[in-house]
This record gives C-alpha cells, sequence and structure tokens, in this order.
C-alpha cells in the first residue's frame, strides 16, 4: 500500500480539506491504471485552493508546539505533491521537511515545487508504502526516523488498522513533538440543493452514495480493525497527551473563479466515473451536464456554484521526558 489513499475514494467523498492528500495514492487498491504525472497537476491544483487554510494549519501547529520545542525534522506522511510539505518547511525555518508517499511521480513534482520556492535545501522526499514505512526503527531502510513533528492529511483511514497507525507514528515522535492527522470532518458543499435540472438534492444522494463506497474500501483493506473513529481517543490511546482538535474553513462564495470550478469539474468528473453504476439514470444525466463545458447549466459556468469545505485536524504530543 502506498502512503497515499484511492483517489476516487476520496474524490468521491468530497475531499476538498486538507492538502490534496486525500485524492488517491492506492491504499489497498490497484495502482496500475492511474498516471500519477497526470494526476499530480489536479492534485496540487487542488491543494493551492486550500493553501489559505494549509497556513493557518501550520501556524497552529506551531503555536501548539510551542517555543521550548526545537523543531528540526517534520514528516508529512502522504504527502502527495508536496503542497503541505512545502508549507511546513517555510513554517519551521530550520526543520528538515520529508515528504513520504508511495507514488514516485508526486515525490518528483515535491522537489520541483521546493526547489520552485526556495526550499530545496530544505525539502526531502522518501518513497515509502504504508503501513511499511515505519516497520524499522531509525532512518535505515523502511524506517522513517526520528521527528519533531508528523502530519498526515485523509491517509491514515485508508489503512485497515487505524489505531495501529497510530500507535506507529506516535512512536517516531521525538519527545514532546507533535503528531498531527486531517480526518473526518465534513463533506464539501458546492451547489444549492435545488440546481434547477433533475431531482432537487442531488449532493445528499451523492453523499450516501459515497459513504457507501467507502465503507466497500475499508472493508477490503487488509488487516482492517474495527474501531470507533472518534480520532482524539485514539491518538490518547496511542499514548499522546494534550489530545485535541480545531477546524478551519474554506469559503470561496459564488461566484466562483476559474481555479476552484476546475478542481470541480475534476472532482464531478470522478466522481461520474466511478459511481456511475451506483446512482441512478436521471442523476447520471444531471452529471453529464454539470460536466458540459459549454452548456451555462455546467459547473464551469454556472453562477451559483460555490466552494466550502472543511479541514479538521486531531492532535496530540509525545509526552517529554
Amino acid at each position: 500500500m502506498s502512503a497515499h489513499n484511492d483517489y476516487a475514494a476520496d474524490t468521491a467523498r468530497g475531499d476538498a480539506s486538507g492538502d490534496g492528500h486525500g485524492h488517491g495514492h492506492g491504499h489497498g487498491h490497484d495502482q496500475g491504471d492511474i498516471d500519477w504525472e497526470a494526476m499530480a497537476a489536479h492534485l496540487e491544483d487542488s491543494a493551492e485552493l486550500q493553501l489559505p487554510v494549509l497556513r493557518r494549519t501550520a501556524a497552529r501547529l506551531e503555536q501548539l508546539l510551542g517555543a521550548e520545542q526545537n523543531v528540526r525534522r517534520v514528516l508529512d506522511i502522504g504527502s502527495g505533491p508536496g503542497v503541505m510539505t512545502c508549507v511546513l518547511a517555510e513554517t519551521f525555518a530550520h526543520a528538515e521537511a520529508v515528504a513520504v508517499d508511495g507514488a514516485p511521480a508526486l515525490l518528483d513534482h515535491t522537489l520541483l515545487r521546493a526547489q520552485r520556492l526556495g526550499l530545496g535545501p530544505r525539502v526531502s522526499v522518501r518513497h515509502a508504502e504504508l503501513p511499511g514505512a515505519w516497520e524499522s526503527d531509525g532512518q535505515g531502510e523502511g524506517g522513517l526516523g526520528p521527528a519533531d513533528l508528523i502530519w498526515s492529511s485523509k491517509a491514515v483511514h485508508h489503512l485497515g488498522d487505524q489505531q495501529g497507525a497510530l500507535d506507529a507514528l506516535a512512536g517516531v515522535l521525538n519527545p514532546g513533538g507533535l503528531l498531527a492527522i486531517a480526518e473526518g470532518g465534513l463533506p464539501m458543499r458546492y451547489l444549492p440543493r435545488d440546481i434547477g435540472v433533475g431531482r432537487p438534492g442531488l449532493q445528499a444522494r451523492l453523499d450516501a452514495t459515497q459513504e457507501h463506497w467507502f465503507e466497500i474500501m475499508r472493508a477490503a483493506l487488509p488487516d482492517r480493525t474495527a474501531a470507533d473513529e472518534d480520532w482524539p481517543a485514539m491518538l490518547s490511546r496511542a499514548g499522546l497527551t494534550e489530545v485535541g482538535s480545531f477546524t478551519y474553513l474554506l469559503d470561496l462564495p459564488a461566484p466562483l473563479e476559474e481555479p476552484a470550478r476546475r478542481f470541480l469539474h475534476a472532482h464531478l468528473t470522478r466522481l461520474r466515473e466511478t459511481m456511475s453504476e451506483t446512482i441512478d439514470a436521471e442523476d447520471r444525466k444531471t452529471l453529464d451536464l454539470l460536466l458540459d463545458p459549454v452548456a451555462p447549466e455546467g459547473i464551469l459556468r454556472r453562477p451559483d456554484a460555490y466552494l466550502l469545505s472543511a479541514t479538521t485536524v486531531h492532535t496530540g504530543k509525545r509526552p517529554a521526558r
């Protein structure tokens, strides 16, 4: 399994939240048909929409760590094209930021992005599958090495044993270090209930279909262990203290600018491709209209499209010695 989750799953669940991490690197799924080089541009575009939220998040993590914690090494687990990796490198100016992912093409994009931003000397990459990335100690083959901050967005929920993953990540932290995971939260919203075509309530029906798909995906994961997704409680069980959560909103009102419209068009395209067998004919017809690049009712042109997403982050500290 790679350091990232299946694109269809999290795009279907509406993840404009986080940093683009939740868009697909195949936890437990066949990745052979995924063109990661082509996917990278979309992942980076969608993450860049979230830059205001990512920067606020990184600043909050800096506050939680406190001035007394000398942050020298940061891990971004399931890093995708490295947008958040670079934000963390900017925020923690004396730290090495390490992007960990299972898709080499995305790691290449991380290095290119870091170079463009003048962060190259402090950003490195590690090609690693999850959960294998933490199966050895130290920084040898398969190991992550110690860290003062570990960030992971929309990756843990694509591992069969979520508690085991958190336990392992907590064990990588230096004393006083912080584990921060972006998981859970609310589905993305982008259309009114009644869009003037098809039956009202399209998004609600898509949400139900997506949740069903997600549960099927979870059930098929290797070594799946049933657990209530009470993320703060899971962090506490991992031995972390000062556990808490916070949420930041991305609120892009109508009428949307072009980058957000492109993101939504790509999102709906993936929905149409992956959910066509589980939604009815009328909703498929509505999706086709929303994807029409020239129709005034399409997502690229309609005036009522907006983008509202919530990034919820759960944090906990490893007790200092």
